[in-house]
């Protein structure tokens, strides 16, 4: 597959809202396979569809516990708080405090286009929680604070 250039802060993709995906096509497979590259390539948790500047609303997710994509995510329940340290492929070199629901649920559809709902807690449901926000057109900056550089 292939592995897109990660759109960073100052593009206007990453302020917009995503659109809906209405079908899974061969182009939103196609799309799913290139993210995953993408995001294993940069070494990344996660990626929003938005940060290779294709607006739809599409994540993919590993933590370390195997591969999650989402189509049309929402987060129907979230409980708790913790706040931890994030960074961003599309903010390199910057991290900040966030405070995020410490669980979640997510509904979305996978890439059959069944309908899929996945309980997250801790660091997975952060970077579920930081991606969903990426297809909102919000960046972790706009929620952190002691934003600053690394190395």
């Amino acid at each position: 597959m292939a592995v897109y250039r990660i759109i960073e802060d100052g593009d206007e993709v990453l302020r917009e809202k995503a659109k809906e995906v209405k079908a899974v096509t061969p182009n939103i497979i196609k799309l799913l396979n290139n993210m995953r590259d993408t995001m294993y390539a940069n070494k990344g948790v996660g990626l929003a569809a938005p940060q290779i500047g294709v607006s739809k609303r599409v994540i993919v997710v590993d933590v370390g516990e195997g591969l999650t994509e989402l189509i049309n995510p929402r987060i129907i329940e979230a409980s708790g708080q913790l706040k931890d340290t994030e960074g961003c492929l599309s903010l390199p070199d910057m991290v900040g405090d966030v405070i995020r629901s410490a669980e979640i649920r997510v509904k979305g559809l996978n890439r059959d286009g069944a309908e899929i709902e996945i309980k997250a807690g801790g660091y997975e449901a952060r970077a579920f929680q930081h991606e969903i926000d990426h297809l909102e057109g919000i960046l972790f900056i706009d929620k952190a604070e002691n934003i600053r550089k690394v190395k």
